[in-house]
């Protein structure tokens, strides 16, 4: 996830465009609720970093920048589904974020490798495993979610506003070979099909899970652990949940506008016609890879 040199002008731009011009776009009322799990637990923690801090501690440390960086955006609540790190089940989580009426589900992690790739070196005395050979994020969604399109379109949203954050995807994941071969839908955005994922396939609402980058890596993790790093990951989630929502709500305008216009009689109750696109719009057949 290397990040490429960007003028500092068009960083000026983009934030000027998430935090003021966005925001002003959504209509007044329209709230859009977001479920952030914070990928594992205390006592299953995940993968270890290169220098021996759990996976855990990095999807909790970056859920919490995002949760201050979201707590003065209008329109938009967010919650951790799970804020003590306790025991859940995967199921579990997407039931909590399905009771408190979530419209997304976010599901943060941090990447490791297959053992093939792995190396040691010691690190204050102690030996560690290492890989430097991958680095980059990563986005999954699954096709049995029952908002699969919906997923596939904020997944986009959101490797866009990485992208354009200076954020390079990691491609190692559609490698053949046991433990990867996912199935790669965006490699210019670093989006994958991965159907069983459980908080994936479970949830009720779109739902993606976000690798934010390879914790084995010795140079990123140094990356991943700084603030300055977590506060541009987190900028550009809410980019892509303010663009999610934008769209979202312009969708349900055009849509409120048609169902007056055209009325009951020529299409049917306005129920069945809003039932008929969101059916349409959350076909799992419609993904289809791009590369």
């Amino acid at each position: 996830m290397m990040k490429n040199s960007i003028p500092r002008k068009f960083i000026l731009s983009r934030w000027l465009y998430i935090a003021v011009i966005l925001p002003c776009l959504l209509l007044a009322g329209d709230k859009l609720t977001v479920a952030i799990d914070v990928g594992h637990t205390k006592a299953r923690f995940g993968a270890v970093s290169s220098r021996g801090v759990t996976e855990y501690d990095f999807n909790h440390a970056i859920a919490s920048v995002f949760l201050e960086k979201i707590a003065n955006t209008k329109n938009i609540d967010a919650f951790i589904v799970n804020p003590s790190g306790g025991k859940i089940t995967l199921k579990r989580r997407t039931e909590i974020a399905a009771q408190k009426k979530a419209d997304l589900f976010i599901s943060l992690h941090h990447d490791s490798v297959q053992q093939k790739y792995i190396s040691y070196w010691k690190y204050h005395r102690k030996k560690n495993h290492y890989s430097d050979k991958f680095s980059g994020y990563s986005i999954f969604v699954s096709n049995k979610n029952k908002q699969a399109l919906k997923s596939y379109r904020f997944a986009t949203l959101l490797g866009e506003q990485l992208k354009s954050a200076g954020f390079v995807p990691t491609l190692h994941h559609a490698e053949e070979i046991k433990g990867e071969n996912r199935k790669l839908l965006d490699s210019t955005n670093g989006i994958y099909e991965f159907n069983d994922l459980v908080v994936l396939k479970t949830a009720a609402m779109p739902a993606v899970l976000l690798e934010c980058g390879v914790i084995v890596n010795r140079k990123e993790e140094l990356l991943l652990g700084s603030s300055g790093f977590r506060k541009e990951m987190a900028d550009a989630i809410l980019g892509a949940i303010l663009e999610y929502s934008t769209r979202a709500t312009e969708e349900s305008r055009q849509r409120a506008g048609a169902d007056t216009i055209s009325g009951p009689t020529s299409h049917g109750s306005t129920k069945e016609t809003k039932e008929k696109q969101d059916s349409a719009s959350s076909s799992p057949s419609s993904i289809k890879t791009t590369k």
